[in-house]
């Protein structure tokens, strides 16, 4: 082949391979469109955008009927029958509000907030009501005197409704409407009702519409499950015959206040993507709401001044706040069911943004205490004898731990949506930074030990290959090719597949972040289930130390890890822990569990065991057949290399590091036996034998390994000394 085809030859592969990197162009553009493909929302909002043009057609639809209803013109709307047995049944199990002396006593004018309490279940179904001889029997069996059993038992779904006894009602209270005809304080008032069987920590989910009276502290209305619209025009059926007009009236400039809210958010094109499903249980059973909040023994002055300093802080001196308890009773006709509400007590959303604002702060100054001791147990242990006493799994541990409180916190602050959200920002941020910093600790203890544990303490150094068969193979004579015209294959380049396979493989650093990518997916299936989210708090505060232990005791060597480090993060990790488990008012209303404590107990049993392993031992706890572990031995026997054993200067030979002679130990310490070997009898031997038979002075060797655990003269990676 002559010099010119070669150059065709080469100027073809050239083109080839710029072909190929101008074909990758129109590839990255095919990816990132079917990336925006896939995350752009824009069928969603249009369908999101029918959905709310529909409501506004139904709201108009209802507001034109019902005010022509209201003028006594033609109407569509027709308001339902009203049932005579229901007021004396629901009084049955709550004492209807009064009027009070304003100088002495008062209700709560806004009940916006949260309220949770404990229910008694009644079943009020005909043949459930023969045999009991309670004293609101007779409202019961006229209120379900027509009703039809077929009916109800496809009603009540596969929901265990016998089971409920928790009810969680999130309330949001509208200021009172001025209306034409109306003289009472009305408010509008909505929200949400989860009714929980704490057995199987499962809830059911009501949608919430109702009035609330504020002479009276009276409140009425229904609940839905979600995807079942609530009428409130229906509401004046439910509400006392003496104010069922005035209730009228005020839903008026409530509904054309919706049509207008809906118009707005159209118009700014704001547009919530979800749109509302049916309920999971499928169940069809409906309530009426009846409620009473109990009287406060402070003035109605004092109680304006307290919610107008709640509304709009000043700084104004005002009483603490007093407890806003609730009875009342949700009847179900349809599924002939009755829950009666008993020790709720509610807690305003004012007061709940104040609790979360302070524990932010609180969460803020642990987070920095833990910040502040990883920084300074890092400062440490930076060289590699200290990161290879540590184990990778315990600050991994914290990292997730770390990364599930970040996320958790930036969660929380999007929920809250007010005041204490950029308060929960700072312990998302130091969350977020000490994840990163454990993360990175973990990656470089990873890359410490890495060659360590690959290479067993015990191996024998790797033979060297044979030099003949090279030689050989050199000075053999080649056998003569014919010149042939050969055009050289084209390139292939790796598959992307085969690239991500060959780096997680070559990369360890690349396996340890899928392996927490991985994790964090599954964390965020997790968090989304109570009783797996507190198993996950639970096995990762037992493994902050554990993985310590195990590794002290199987390398026969101490951790360095410092008390201040073990005391200080065991203290700071466990106020979250006991914060949440053991607080009955915590930020997120989780119930109390007793094994707290027994947590608690075992993450400090393990910080006693850790120190005590730097003082007693790594395996001091253990059986003496149990206790003992294989380590290289560095000072085996070696035979004097002087000729002479009278002569005054025995020498081993030369360090690999300061190549100054290893001179052999007091001669007290050692006796020479018939073979030539020398052994140990006492004392602090001078030389140290690596794996790959290089010797040192024991003093050099610790230095060098204070750097680096790989022999400075073949590159091998070399076990604890």
């Amino acid at each position: 082949m002559d010099r010119d085809e070669g150059n065709a030859i080469t100027n073809a592969d050239v083109r080839m391979q710029q072909q190929q990197q101008r074909s990758s162009i129109p590839s990255t553009l095919f990816i990132i469109f079917m990336l925006f493909m896939f995350t752009n929302h824009s069928g969603d909002e249009f369908l999101a955008r029918n959905h709310y043009q529909d409501a506004l057609q139904s709201m108009n639809y209802q507001l034109s009927n019902f005010t022509a209803w209201m003028s006594g013109e033609a109407s569509n709307f027709t308001m339902p029958d009203r049932t005579p047995a229901i007021t004396p049944l629901a009084q049955s199990f709550m004492h209807p509000g009064t009027r009070l002396d304003p100088l002495h006593a008062s209700y709560y004018p806004n009940t916006t907030g949260f309220i949770r309490g404990d229910l008694d279940f009644y079943n009020i179904t005909p043949s459930s009501l023969d045999p009991t001889n309670f004293p609101w029997k007779p409202y019961a069996e006229s209120y379900m005197s027509d009703t039809n059993m077929s009916e109800l038992l496809s009603n009540l779904g596969s929901w265990n409704w016998s089971a409920v006894d928790k009810i969680s009602w999130s309330v949001i209270d509208r200021a009172p409407r001025s209306a034409d005809g109306v003289s009472e304080r009305i408010a509008m008032i909505h929200g949400r009702i989860d009714l929980t069987d704490t057995a199987r920590t499962d809830d059911m989910r009501l949608e919430f519409e109702g009035v609330h009276f504020l002479p009276n502290g009276s409140v009425y209305g229904f609940a839905e499950p979600n995807g079942r619209p609530i009428d409130i025009r229906h509401l004046p059926v439910i509400v006392p015959n003496s104010v069922q007009n005035e209730t009228a009236r005020a839903i008026q400039p409530e509904l054309l206040s919706r049509i207008n809210k809906v118009k707005v958010n159209i118009d700014a094109g704001i547009i919530d993507q979800e749109i509302p499903e049916g309920s999971d249980n499928q169940t069809g059973c409906g309530f009426l709401v009846y409620a009473q909040i109990e009287p406060s023994g402070v003035s109605e002055d004092v109680m304006r001044d307290l919610e107008d300093e709640l509304q709009k802080p000043t700084g104004k001196w005002t009483i603490d706040p007093p407890p806003l308890r609730m009875t009342g009773v949700l009847i179900s006709r349809e599924c002939g069911l009755l829950y009666r509400l008993r020790d709720a007590e509610g807690l305003r959303s004012q007061s709940f943004f104040r609790k979360v604002t302070s524990y932010a702060g609180v969460s803020a100054i642990f987070y920095l205490l833990l910040l502040a001791l990883l920084c300074r147990q890092t400062d440490r242990m930076h060289s590699p004898a200290g990161l290879s006493r540590v184990s990778l799994w315990s600050f991994l541990a914290q990292a997730i731990v770390d990364a599930v409180a970040f996320a958790g916190h930036i969660t929380f602050a999007i929920l809250a949506n007010g005041r204490p959200s950029m308060s929960l920002v700072a312990p998302a941020f130091l969350a977020c930074i000490l994840f990163a910093l454990e993360a990175q600790h973990a990656i470089l203890i990873n890359q410490v030990q890495a060659p360590e544990d690959a290479v067993s303490p015990l191996a024998q150094p790797p033979q060297s290959p044979p030099l003949n068969g090279t030689a050989e193979t050199a000075d053999a004579p080649q056998p003569q090719l014919p010149l042939l015209t050969i055009v050289p294959p084209r390139p292939t380049a790796p598959s992307f597949v085969r690239l991500v396979i060959r780096h997680l493989l070559t990369d360890s650093q690349a396996r340890i972040w899928l392996g927490m990518f991985i994790f964090f997916t599954f964390i965020i299936r997790v968090i989304v289930s109570p009783s797996l989210t507190l198993f996950f708090v639970a096995s990762m505060y037992s493994m902050f130390w554990l993985p310590q232990i195990i590794r002290s005791v199987k390398r026969g060597r101490s951790s360095s890890l410092s008390a201040e480090y073990l005391i200080g993060t065991s203290i700071c990790r466990l106020y979250f822990a006991l914060y949440f488990l053991r607080c009955p008012k915590n930020v997120l209303d989780v119930e109390p569990r007793r094994w707290a404590y027994y947590l608690c107990a075992f993450v400090l049993l393990q910080v006693v065991i850790v120190l005590l392993q730097q003082r007693l031992g790594p395996a001091f706890f253990l059986p003496k057949r149990f206790a003992t572990t294989q380590t290289y031995n560095y000072h085996p026997p070696l035979p004097l290399s002087g000729s002479d054993p009278e002569s005054p200067d025995q020498s081993l030979g030369d360090c690999s590091i300061c190549m100054e002679p290893i001179h052999a130990d007091d001669p007290r310490h050692f006796q020479q036996v018939a073979s030539g070997l020398l052994q140990k009898v006492g004392g602090r031997k001078n030389y140290s034998m690596a794996p790959c038979h290089h010797l040192f002075h024991t003093d050099c060797l610790e230095k060098w390994l204070a750097i680096k655990n790989i022999c400075p003269q073949c590159r091998r990676p070399l076990p604890p000394l």
